[in-house]
């Protein structure tokens, strides 16, 4: 579904442009909203008075947000109407990026997804890595050349055994075409684990009980300010022996350091989101501070070296400078990275380093907090991934020598570059556009993909499109000393040294398929692969039969249309009759919502629709149709409940067109139902269609145990949830 669809939707864009950049600017405007309008929506509109007059400020609050939107009476005129494929939240990145290419001077205003490309051009010198010699004083000179003359050093040290490692053709023609072997082991935190690599001789990795903090090779100071920024996660429980890591940041960080690709498909922005955060931004820092003292070092030696010596032993960085590429849903995580980096720098309050332009990064990436009303109920999770400056359109270069930071550095003169991936998509174009770059990812070595599942939420199809241009040759030289180019680099071998450290609160197809096809690393993968052993069905509070319907498809692309003939002729004519009114229709895909739009007009049947694209007045009218009963049927978007997760009141009988991407809001939606007021509890109803395509999804809801069954039989199967599992 994904791939086909996302194709279909990068070519329809052009079509819909204009239209594209007004409802999705308004979709996020909308999430921060003033406290008067987000109360009237969150108001019991059992009333129709105060229905009427919410809905006509609305109105009103719509036609001035989208400009030429205008306000109809019915919202279809902001749905995006082709059904071959709009994706459901793509900004308009041809405008954005046009702006940008053009030089314009665009507002910073974070509530919009326009971003201006400041680029810092006053400390360029300052911070070149050719010109720039280790500082003596530093200490980081002598312990480089120590380092460099010790052998077990070099052979211990990860970063230099991984980038150092050397192969003959013939090995990276078996690595890009032999399949991958694979093995499997359990460490205590973590949980059960693959490692899967095309090597021949490849090691399992053990899980270590105790970390020496010297065994890390971490590079100064990191070694010093690790144990003091990370404090706040370290609890009573952590052994004294184990001063500086979580059990799960140590079993995370064990496997970073090694250099392999990693995908953690269990991270949660509640609970240990930010530890995660902590651990990855240690490596990244890591990583480029021993990439850039060994740049630094060679200076040195190469001015001090006698006339006619190898050149060749100064091979010691990439095509282009950037090494470390980190992808970020939203502004405020950019703002906590580079915030986490600035306190592993500081070794002390006496010795702060120097950051430029800090004060301008805050400015444009740091949020108001009397922005967000007082008034709000959402639950835990949505306030914990929608803190503080949610723009999803951005990127800034990050450079790093020794005591200081250079925010905005040009791509071409960063070390690390922290984007959301409309940000990237935006930068690197599409084929035929004038102006698109993408050298600066010729030479990426660490890619950090934070909260995936947030990108199927936003547009996935952005992802890929970067996937597809890192690690290519460039095409312009960008002024490269190629005597000092890893042969690695030259050899067009980056994508094999290149790590990737993936990072999800679920497990999808989509992210499962980016992790196994675009990932190449010598060193090999590990994947955390834990099943689910409850479900979210178990957190289901109302008394509700559920009857799950399996379809049976040949192959995941025809499921599509046989979902929809199945809905079409075996379920939808069970609930045409009035006594199945107030029926909420839940679908995960725009498209499969679209489609079902489209066919609901057509049979003229009773209906209301609520998608990501609904104006307020059009949500509102709905959601008070729907509950008077003079709607029979709601068409519900999945990235509408995402973004707004608004209690939908009047639900008596439920279908899910297919199982949630989140296995939480199975059980936030059948829990909606407690809101109505009615005590004809025992005519609810909850129908849910699945296929074995869905056996991840399954397992998240009703657990593994469950699932196999349900696999194995080809029957309906009836669940009875008392409110009490």
């Amino acid at each position: 579904q994904s791939e086909n669809s996302d194709k279909s939707s990068a070519e329809s864009d052009s079509e819909t442009e204009v239209e594209q950049v007004s409802v999705y600017h308004k979709l996020l405007a909308t999430l921060k909203t003033s406290p008067e309008s987000e109360s009237e929506e969150e108001e019991d509109e059992s009333e129709s008075e105060e229905a009427g007059e919410s809905e006509t400020e609305m109105d009103s609050e719509g036609s001035q947000e989208t400009g030429e939107a205008g306000g109809d009476e019915d919202d279809e005129n902001d749905v995006p109407d082709q059904e071959e494929g709009i994706p459901a939240t793509d900004t308009a990145e041809q405008t954005l990026g046009q702006e940008q290419a053009d030089g314009d001077d665009t507002s910073c205003d974070p509530n919009h997804g326009v971003i201006e490309e400041f680029t810092d051009a006053k400390h360029e010198s300052e911070f070149s890595l050719e010109t720039n010699f280790m500082e003596e004083e530093s200490g980081d000179c002598k312990a480089d050349q120590r380092d460099s003359n010790s052998s077990q050093a070099v052979s211990e040290d990860p970063f230099k055994q991984h980038m150092d490692k050397e192969f003959e053709e013939k090995e990276v023609e078996k690595m890009s075409t032999l399949p991958k072997t694979s093995s499997q082991s359990k460490w205590p935190r973590l949980g059960q684990l693959t490692f899967s690599s095309t090597l021949e001789k490849h090691k399992t990795l053990k899980a270590d009980k105790e970390v020496d903090v010297k065994q890390l090779y971490l590079h100064k100071p990191l070694e010093s300010t690790w144990p003091k920024v990370n404090k706040q996660f370290l609890s009573s429980v952590n052994k004294p022996s184990d001063p500086f890591f979580t059990l799960l940041q140590r079993e995370l960080f064990c496997i970073m350091n090694t250099y392999r690709d990693l995908f953690y498909p269990e991270r949660n922005a509640l609970t240990n989101g930010e530890e995660i955060r902590h651990a990855y931004c240690l490596h990244a820092l890591n990583h480029v501070l021993k990439a850039n003292a060994q740049v630094l070092s060679n200076n040195a030696k190469r001015r001090d070296r006698k006339p006619g010596t190898d050149n060749d032993d100064y091979r010691d960085q990439g095509l282009t400078r950037p090494k470390v590429l980190m992808i970020v849903p939203f502004r405020e995580c950019a703002l906590r990275i580079v915030h986490t980096f600035i306190s592993l720098l500081e070794v002390n309050d006496k010795r702060k380093i120097d950051v430029s332009n800090k004060k301008r990064f805050k400015g444009e990436f740091g949020s108001d907090p009397e922005e967000k009303p007082p008034n709000l109920k959402r639950p835990e999770d949505y306030e914990a991934v929608f803190a503080g400056n949610i723009d999803d359109h951005f990127r800034i270069g990050v450079a790093i020598l020794q005591k200081s930071m250079r925010l905005y550095a040009p791509f071409y003169s960063s070390d690390i570059i922290i984007a959301s991936p409309l940000g990237m998509r935006t930068v690197i174009g599409a084929e035929g556009e004038k102006k698109r770059d993408f050298d600066f990812l010729s030479s990426i070595e660490v890619l950090i993909i934070d909260q995936a599942d947030i990108y199927l939420m936003q547009n996935w199809e952005h992802v890929l499109h970067l996937m597809k241009h890192i690690n290519l040759l460039p095409l312009d030289s960008h002024g490269v000393d190629f005597s000092r180019v890893r042969m690695l680099n030259l050899n067009n071998w980056s994508r094999y040294y290149r790590q990737t450290l993936l990072f999800s609160a679920l497990q999808d197809p989509q992210i499962n398929s980016v992790f196994n096809k675009h990932c190449f690393n010598y060193m090999g993968q590990v994947a955390i692969r834990n099943v689910p052993l409850s479900g979210s069905i178990s957190h289901v509070v109302v008394q509700l039969p559920h009857v799950f319907r399996r379809l049976e498809a040949e192959n995941s692309t025809s499921v599509i249309d046989i979902r929809f003939q199945f809905f079409v002729n075996k379920v939808l004519p069970e609930y045409r009759d009035a006594i199945m009114s107030h029926t909420l229709i839940y679908v995960p895909s725009y498209f499969d919502y679209v489609r079902l739009r489209n066919y609901f007009k057509k049979e003229g049947l009773n209906f209301t629709h609520i998608c990501e694209y609904t104006k307020k007045a059009g949500v509102c009218r709905a959601r008070r149709f729907f509950l008077k009963g003079e709607k029979q049927f709601l068409l519900f978007t999945e990235r509408f409940h995402f973004y707004k997760r608004y209690t939908i009141k009047g639900i008596r009988n439920l279908i899910f067109y297919e199982l949630p991407t989140y296995s939480h809001f199975y059980s936030e939606i059948c829990n909606m139902m407690k809101a109505t007021d009615s005590g004809v509890d025992a005519t609810w109803t909850c129908t849910v269609l699945y296929s074995k395509y869905d056996a991840q999804k399954l397992a998240a809801v009703v657990g593994i145990d469950r699932t196999a069954q349900m696999l194995q039989s080809k029957k309906n199967v009836h669940l009875f949830v008392t409110g009490e599992n």
